[in-house]
């Protein structure tokens, strides 16, 4: 009798089971990985951060009164700016560039340093230039909005006259209301009082129970509030005016307010229109593939991820996208953006205009960058929100 013959190693299905194991394996911690990444991506966007520096001081040249700084596409701009710095001095307004190589600008110092002075070297620089509404040089009186989450904190700045035309401010993401001080003169000097506010988790107003922002979902509401105060003070007619998400959050009153009927027209810096493509971009920026973009979209407009992303509820996307909402405006807007913002790309702006040409103007600027468009070109900047007031007959009815 002939013994059995058995094979002996591996079969071929046997290593095509090894490799499709190994495969599985790579596969389940690749997801796990992106899926991680984003879930950081999604918590960072809606969680509030304090001001991130991003430049240094190489010098500061007391007796010239000048100001060193790392090179950046922000810190090369033209134009008037401010800087965040750590030390005898809190905030610095910085001139015109007078000298720069390949890794650094000097510019001139608008706020006079002393010789005792001593600055840290991390600093932020800003397109606020002004930093306090005392700088404007003009009256103003502290308000407090009554909203759900609380008393929001808001200046207003009267007319010189009383008329019943006014301004709503709303700032930007990770910022507060002083980001809006630069529009105050061009405005008081059309004869319309303005009124910056604030809103939920900007670290001025009431927290949140989840702290977390909802990216113009839920502050529209605390905006709202202040139109209801403004329109107790005698306005009839109001402007609202957004920079970068404070134009997410101007866009839902607009579509949204209780108070529609007092709105005339809304004025859009740098504005976000659609977040899914502003986070799409920035994940490009921070070199993530576009998955992540997705995975942190989807995770964010989910009820059961809130929990991991730290939200209250889901961040409603459809409803924050006004391009496909086009068709609810009711408003004439002006939007102002730099085809190269670096931060919220202006595609969604020039769709804007596509989708609603009768309502809806775009003035493009190039080099401005994020919300600097004042900074950079302010004749422009003012002569151009002036002439759509005017062309608009957006002019005070004096009381």
């Amino acid at each position: 009798m002939k013994a059995s013959r058995r094979a002996v190693g591996a079969t071929p299905t046997d290593a095509l089971r090894a490799v499709l194991f190994l495969l599985t394996g790579a596969l389940a911690v690749m997801t796990a990985l992106l899926a991680f990444v984003a879930a950081r991506m999604a918590r960072r966007v809606v969680t509030p951060a304090g001001r991130r520096t991003d430049t240094r001081i190489l010098d500061v040249d007391v007796a010239a009164q000048t100001i060193t700084l790392t090179r950046s596409p922000d810190t090369a701009l033209p134009g008037r700016y401010g800087l965040f710095t750590a030390g005898t001095e809190g905030y610095l307004k910085l001139g015109s560039v007078l000298s720069g190589d390949e890794d650094s600008v000097t510019r001139k110092l608008l706020t006079h340093i002393g010789s005792d002075a001593h600055l840290a070297a991390d600093a932020a620089f800003s397109g606020w230039y002004f930093d306090r509404p005392e700088q404007l040089h003009l009256p103003f009186e502290s308000e407090l909005v009554g909203s759900a989450v609380g008393p929001c904190p808001a200046w207003i700045f009267p007319a010189a006259e009383p008329t019943d035309t006014w301004v709503i401010q709303v700032h930007g993401r990770g910022t507060n209301r002083a980001e809006c001080l630069r529009a105050v003169p061009l405005f008081h000097g059309l004869g319309i009082t303005s009124l910056l506010v604030s809103y939920r988790n900007d670290g001025s107003a009431p927290r949140s129970r989840a702290g977390t922002y909802g990216l113009g979902a839920t502050e529209w509401r605390d905006v709202d509030a202040a139109i209801g105060l403004a329109r107790r003070r005698g306005a009839r007619r109001i402007l609202i005016m957004g920079w970068s998400m404070g134009g997410a959050i101007a866009l839902q009153v607009a579509l949204s307010s209780a108070h529609r009927d007092l709105i005339v027209g809304v004025i859009l810096e740098s504005p976000v229109v659609d977040w899914r493509r502003v986070l799409t971009y920035q994940a490009h920026l921070m070199g993530l593939p576009t998955a992540v973009a997705g995975l942190a979209i989807g995770a964010l407009s989910t009820e059961w991820a809130t929990p991991l992303v730290g939200t209250e509820a889901r961040i409603p996307f459809e409803r924050l996208d006004v391009v496909a909402r086009a068709s609810e405006l009711r408003h004439p807007i002006l939007i102002l953006h730099s085809d190269d913002d670096g931060f919220v790309p202006s595609d969604a702006s020039h769709d804007l205009v596509v989708a609603r040409p009768d309502l809806v103007e775009l003035q493009v600027f190039d080099t401005a960058r994020h919300t600097k468009l004042w900074n950079y070109d302010q004749d422009r900047w003012s002569a151009t929100i002036t002439d759509w007031l005017e062309r608009h007959d957006f002019t005070p009815q004096h009381a």
